[in-house]
């Protein structure tokens, strides 16, 4: 609402910036707890579990990690929708994408299964524990694109309990891998009807404008190339690097992933403004990742040796030379992240393809054209990142001049 008067324009001005920092800081918290929930069950594995088991766990928590993938794209999808279509529905999408998710995990269990080394009986707890995170993708999406932003932090903190307090009860019940993996799933099948009441709006018909199994592959998509480009150098470095120079890279890592991370709230909250048309939103948006790594470069290039100590010891010490570049890559990744979305949510079709050109880019360099060394592989992670970014913004520059881009806002439903 405008306020032709010179006092009432600038208190809603005020009070907008005071909500937008407490969601900031609601979603930024949601995410915080997910992540620590996310290092406590490896962490209460190795001392609860044999060394067969704590293995198995990890390999279950790569295995639900890469198939709930389509669940972020089912949240953007949904989100993008919302936004552009207040009382949008999932329609039949979002139960079809939790069930292909689970059904793949249960199909490819009797090649997974041995292969991995799994028990069998973990193979259905499994696809039905994905089945319940998927399926959370879209009350989330709901809340995001309605810019409900504490109940989204609400909601987020809700699927991180329900995704991973029950395997921490297990643990330390002494429940063994099985036992804690069968909690698991029975909290997480909560998850999704406790969301539907928090998402519930009174008086909401809804009814129209679902979104499509398109969309929600292209945000999936978009969401599993950026995991991908952005974590192929720690699977390259570990394949050429000597063990104890991949080990270093590892902990390197450690500084790109808090860098391409941190400012992630940021587009969780322009998301809705990004599908809604506003080129304003993408500026900020753009403009407050590339400060924010701007900060984390400066200061890994002060206190280099110290990020090293606290990421990996004091053997690493030395290693601080690298953390600026290390940092760097992060915040590129981070700028890409709020490019592919906003391509997302101008509806673009193929915002992922820069990335998987990109990750090409990647594996041919540090296989064929570059020495194994530790500088040489970071140098190219680097420029991957560069890379990716370049054909990130020229694809949302193409699409800005073909009318698809967030300056063209949808006609009004």
């Amino acid at each position: 609402m405008d306020h032709p008067s010179g006092r009432g324009g600038p208190a809603l001005t005020t009070r907008s910036r005071r909500a937008i920092g407490l969601s900031g800081v609601a979603v930024t918290v949601a995410g915080a707890i997910t992540n620590a929930f996310g290092y406590v069950v490896p962490v209460l594995g190795a001392r609860r579990l044999s060394a067969g088991d704590l293995g198995a766990l990890a390999t279950v928590l790569a295995i639900v990690a890469i198939a709930s993938v389509p669940g972020t794209g089912l949240q953007i999808a949904m989100a993008v929708r919302r936004a552009r279509h207040p009382g949008a529905t999932a329609g039949r999408v979002a139960v079809v994408t939790a069930l292909v998710c689970g059904g793949a995990v249960l199909v490819l269990a009797p090649v997974a299964g041995p292969l991995l080394d799994l028990p069998p009986v973990l193979t259905p707890l499994l696809a039905v524990y994905t089945f319940a995170i998927v399926l959370s993708g879209r009350r989330l999406g709901e809340l995001q694109g309605d810019e409900r932003f504490l109940r989204l932090a609400m909601g987020m903190s809700l699927l991180a309990a329900g995704r991973y307090a029950g395997l921490v009860a297990g643990l330390l019940l002494g429940l063994g891998l099985t036992g804690s993996l069968l909690l698991g799933t029975a909290l997480a099948l909560l998850v999704p009807p406790a969301l539907a009441v928090l998402a519930r709006t009174p008086g909401e018909a809804g009814g129209g404008h679902s979104i499509t199994a398109r969309q929600v592959f292209t945000a999936g998509s978009a969401t599993l190339a950026i995991l991908v480009v952005s974590y192929a150098d720690v699977i390259l470095a570990r394949h050429v690097l000597p063990a104890d120079a991949s080990g270093a890279y590892a902990v390197g890592t450690v500084l790109t992933k808090g860098a391409m991370w941190a400012p992630q709230v940021v587009t969780v909250l322009a998301l809705p403004k990004l599908a809604q048309g506003s080129r304003r939103a993408l500026l900020i948006a753009v403009g407050l990742v590339t400060g924010c790594g701007a900060v984390l470069v400066a200061a890994s290039a002060l206190a280099g040796g110290l990020a090293f100590r606290l990421a990996g010891g004091a053997d690493y010490t030395e290693l601080g030379r690298y953390a600026p570049v290390f940092a760097t890559t992060g915040a590129l990744y981070a700028l890409v992240f709020v490019l592919v979305n906003a391509q997302v949510a101008a509806g673009g079709r193929w915002p992922s393809a820069p990335l998987w050109a990109a990750t090409a880019v990647l594996v041919v360099s540090t296989e064929w054209l570059v020495p194994p060394t530790l500088p040489a592989i970071m140098w190219c992670a680097t420029a991957t990142a560069a890379l990716a970014l370049a054909g990130a913004a020229f694809s949302l520059r193409r699409g800005l001049r073909a009318g698809s881009g967030p300056a063209s806002p949808p006609p009004a439903p």
